[in-house]
């Protein structure tokens, strides 16, 4: 590299940090303690959300393949349970289709607490 090439670059950068470096300092502002509980008011409503979105996933439906796999049992026995009204589901043409939600009931119906030793 020729040394002015050296030069032309850190002339052209140097610039660009000082603003950069003026820009961040000119930015720092000062705020009051209602602002300050105002703004962590609106990040709390902000998380709430949030939590609300990411829990919108468990609402999902299933089709009836996935259900018997996830349940690890054969078509007949997922039936049964429908017949039996053990598991909720819904019927749209041929497609049976299962919420998360009502999977998540059915298991912790038949949950049995762990043995006494």
């Amino acid at each position: 590299m020729r040394p002015n090439e050296t030069n032309e670059t850190l002339s052209f950068f140097f610039p660009l940090l000082h603003n950069l470096k003026t820009n961040i300092i000119m930015e720092a502002t000062t705020f009051t303690s209602d602002q300050i509980d105002e703004l962590i008011i609106k990040i709390e409503n902000l998380l709430v959300q949030l939590e609300k979105k990411t829990a919108s996933p468990q609402q999902s439906f299933i089709d009836n393949k996935t259900f018997l796999q996830i349940m690890g049992v054969s078509q007949r026995t997922g039936q049964a349970w429908r017949d039996e009204g053990k598991v909720a589901f819904s019927q749209v043409g041929n497609k049976i289709y299962y919420k998360m939600e009502d999977i998540e009931k059915f298991l912790a119906e038949y949950h049995n607490k762990a043995f006494a030793k």
